[in-house]
């Protein structure tokens, strides 16, 4: 996604803090309606270069700037798991729903990912070895307030053969 996001950096001759501005700015609305003072910054776009990685909030700015899908970066992704984002416009933001008490009329990706595990008959420590991560980081998404690596929520959702779509919403807050 790094080299993704560069190369449209590149080629609309912007510099880090411009591409934070122009991804800060899809959401403007929402963020002058909320008060938001704090954008994101050009050095979360340029650690992913460093770790390989980003939370799976930012990187929905990343990929509405981007126009592109999630499933776009994933190696090997499964074809029934491609679908769009949904479309937000300057009074909203693209938000993981990680957890029903999110939208508590929605299941989020922690239930989902809770009935896959007892369909498949795994105990967390079980299915947190075979996503390459620790079983904390499975059960804590059932309270998670923030975010989880994006290509932990993308193993996630490539291991429940489900697109990352399905758990994304345009939040207005």
């Amino acid at each position: 996604m790094y080299r993704a996001l560069d190369a449209q950096r590149v080629e609309r001759d912007l510099t880090w803090p411009g591409v934070a501005r122009e991804l800060w700015e899809m959401s403007s609305e929402l963020a002058r309606r909320r008060g938001e003072d704090h954008p994101i910054a050009a050095n979360t776009l340029t650690n992913v270069a460093r770790r390989g990685d980003t939370s799976c909030q930012h990187a929905l700015f990343m990929l509405r700037w981007l126009a592109r899908d999630p499933e776009d970066f994933v190696p090997g992704a499964l074809p029934a798991t491609r679908a769009p984002l949904p479309t937000a416009g300057p009074d909203r933001r693209l938000r993981w729903h990680l957890h029903a008490t999110a939208r508590r009329d929605v299941p989020g990706l922690y239930e989902a990912l809770d009935q896959g595990r007892r369909d498949h008959q795994l105990a967390w420590p079980e299915l947190a070895r075979e996503l390459g991560c620790g079983p904390s980081q499975l059960t804590g998404l059932r309270t998670a307030r923030f975010a989880v690596r994006m290509t932990l929520a993308m193993a996630i959702t490539q291991w429940l053969q489900r697109p990352a779509a399905d758990f994304v919403y345009a939040a207005q807050w």
